[in-house]
């Protein structure tokens, strides 16, 4: 069982170097869990590369259909984002250091990992890599 952020999720759909080394981790795994943040944020990912020009309507219709169709098929384990995880992303910037720098939806992962107990994130977020560590989370990049 791993916990995957965004930024590794998304490999698995937009093509980036790492894709097939994502596909490869995540369909050998029994249990890939991920956040309900991730639902918004990836679609986001999807139509930024409509917006962008990158790909076609039907691209994108395509690849939130697979999505979809993944979904349905019980590939992703779904961690509710309730309050008490927001609340606890909130309280962690009061212990964050000046100089770390760390997105909301960033924080809100992280904190769903430590709320699960979960000891690594797959992330490839430079962001979340560097801020992990501090929280007592091990950020893992899946490579080729």
């Amino acid at each position: 069982m791993i916990l995957c952020d965004t930024s590794t999720v998304a490999k698995l759909y937009v093509p980036e170097h790492e894709s097939a080394a994502v596909r490869e981790r995540l369909e050998a795994e029994d249990e890939v869990c991920v956040s309900e943040l991730l639902r918004p944020e990836l679609m986001g990912v999807f139509h930024r590369r409509l917006r962008e020009g990158k790909w076609t309507r039907a691209d994108f219709l395509t690849v939130v259909r697979q999505f979809s169709t993944d979904d349905l098929g019980g590939f992703w384990t779904w961690l509710r984002l309730d309050s008490t995880i927001v609340e606890a992303a909130a309280r962690t910037y009061t212990t964050l250091p000046d100089d770390v720098f760390l997105r909301c939806a960033d924080c809100l992962h992280l904190v769903t990992a430590l709320h699960h107990n979960f000891v690594d994130i797959y992330t490839h977020d430079k962001h979340q890599t560097n801020a992990a560590p501090i929280l007592g989370l091990k950020p893992i990049a899946i490579q080729r």
